[in-house]
């Protein structure tokens, strides 16, 4: 066991370095030519909408959250559910883009805990905006004709966690991917797989995560008004290496302190890192703030979060700003219910 925890946490370390590499510019080591900026679709795939996790920076593969929202993020975290959970998120995105999610997940005694979930996001009304011949100029400009059309994600995906050992846990998923813009549209599918490791040191555990694994794919329903063949669209796969530990954890002590951190290797876009750090009073009250680092206009957030108690049942109610700079800001609800 004691080899097996040292390969892990040599595993974690040398994860978190590679993805910290285009951070050595900063000490005189030049950084990647290439970012992979913009080479990959799906991307309502990259939004985290549990504010739980937003809030904390999105620094969620190890957190180890024992409920349905897992599944946004580890699914190997769905190993902790107890019995059932239920999970509702709303976000208010950029540009009045809304997202919404729901998951449930079950806990099976003997096999382990299944999970449903489900994502939309709504881009809303789009005034429509077409090329317009100009005869006596011989080109073309752009035109508004009056009308709208709409355009919206849609993921539904199955997800299963399981306790391994007493340390290790591992979980996956696989989704239904669909995505329509005016009459065009495509369909898809993913997978996700995600593990959790407690070291066995104080409350120390390593995570990984990968995400988003799936064939390219191209929209359907083109005509020859578009003048231009559909390329093929990449899945957006993110691989995550993360680290958590639990600080002030003793048995009567009513505070809680959690910091975790991850480091992102996506294949889309520079490494970046997550940092957060979650505040429990009494396991009822809840503050949490954190950063992204590399990001172009996502950098801080911040939440807070309730559980209550209601007869059998336990409930939860969340709340995550994130800073996107000259975006504006997101802000994301949630709303649980355990029984």
């Amino acid at each position: 066991m004691k080899k097996t925890t040292r390969f892990c946490l040599l595993l974690a370390a040398s994860g978190l370095i590679h993805v910290a590499s285009p951070l050595l510019a900063q000490v005189g080591i030049p950084p990647n030519d290439i970012e992979r900026v913009g080479q990959s679709g799906w991307q309502f795939l990259k939004i985290n909408p549990d504010p739980s996790q937003a809030a904390m920076g999105g620094a969620f593969t190890a957190i180890s959250r024992s409920d349905a929202n897992a599944v946004l993020g580890n699914p190997a975290a769905l190993a902790g559910v107890a019995k059932y959970d239920l999970q509702l998120n709303t976000v208010r995105w950029i540009a009045d883009i809304t997202h919404q999610s729901a998951a449930f997940a079950a806990n099976v005694e003997g096999l382990g805990v299944f999970a449903l979930s489900f994502v939309t996001l709504d881009y809303g009304d789009i005034p429509e905006t077409i090329n317009s011949l100009i005869p006596s100029e011989n080109r073309t400009d752009a035109l508004v004709t009056g009308s709208f059309f709409s355009a919206r994600d849609m993921a539904l995906g199955l997800s299963f966690g399981r306790k391994i050992t007493d340390k290790l846990a591992m979980g996956g998923s696989v989704r239904w991917l669909q995505q329509k813009i005016a009459e065009l549209s495509m369909t898809n599918w993913s997978l996700d797989f995600g593990t959790v490791y407690y070291t066995g040191f104080k409350s120390l555990r390593l995570a990984m995560s990968a995400r988003n694994f799936g064939p390219d794919s191209h929209l359907t329903g083109w005509s020859e008004q578009y003048q231009a063949e559909p390329d093929d669209i990449r899945m957006p796969i993110d691989f995550r290496v993360g680290l958590a530990m639990d600080f002030l954890n003793e048995k009567e002590s009513p505070h809680l302190v959690t910091v975790a951190l991850d480091g992102d290797h996506p294949n889309d876009g520079p490494e970046r890192f997550h940092l957060g750090a979650e505040y429990f009073f009494e396991r009822k009250l809840a503050l949490r703030a954190g950063y992204r680092f590399n990001y172009d206009e996502q950098g801080l957030t911040f939440g807070a979060g309730v559980n209550y108690a209601v007869s059998n049942l336990s409930g939860s109610a969340n709340y995550a700003f994130a800073d996107f700079g000259a975006l504006s800001q997101v802000h994301m609800f949630s709303f649980g219910l355990a029984f």
